[in-house]
């Protein structure tokens, strides 16, 4: 498969994805919990770019390899923690919005909040979203893993 772009981002957006960097990291959320949320909502959308983006991240910030070989099984493994578990689950309700998905139900929103602040929350939330964002482009364009960043 090859790449369809050489790149998908112009200057501008790149200056405003940084921007919203900016935002995430001073929701402080542990960069270990947002890498493990960007995995999950890549490997969901079999993003490999992001895939590989992200365990190289959770990597630097002192992942372990157990987990991240985990992340796609997190329910049925000891590795997370209840926190760490509630970010999972509103990682795959928000994105997974096909039709007929229910989406954030109430039980996992109670359970996001029962963990962290509302900062924090809105640091997850956007994580989320820019993940998803960047593994729309990069399905779109062929983008390949380990090719460009």
């Amino acid at each position: 498969m090859e790449a369809r772009m050489k790149s998908a981002m112009n200057p501008d957006l790149i200056t405003a994805i940084q921007h919203l960097h900016k935002v995430i990291v001073a929701g402080g959320v542990d960069q270990r919990l947002l890498s493990l949320v960007h995995l999950r909502a890549s490997q969901i959308n079999g993003c490999s770019p992001c895939v590989h983006a992200s365990i190289a991240s959770a990597k630097k910030a002192g992942e372990t390899e157990e987990r991240l070989h985990n992340a796609v099984a997190w329910r049925e493994t000891p590795f997370f923690t209840d926190a760490e578990r509630a970010a999972l689950a509103l990682t795959e309700a928000a994105t997974r919005i096909q039709d007929g998905a229910p989406g954030v139900t109430d039980e996992i929103w109670d359970a996001a909040v029962d963990h962290f602040t509302e900062s924090q929350l809105g640091a997850i939330i956007l994580e989320i979203a820019t993940t998803n964002f960047f593994n729309r482009i990069n399905r779109t364009v062929r983008e390949q893993a380990g090719k460009t960043w």
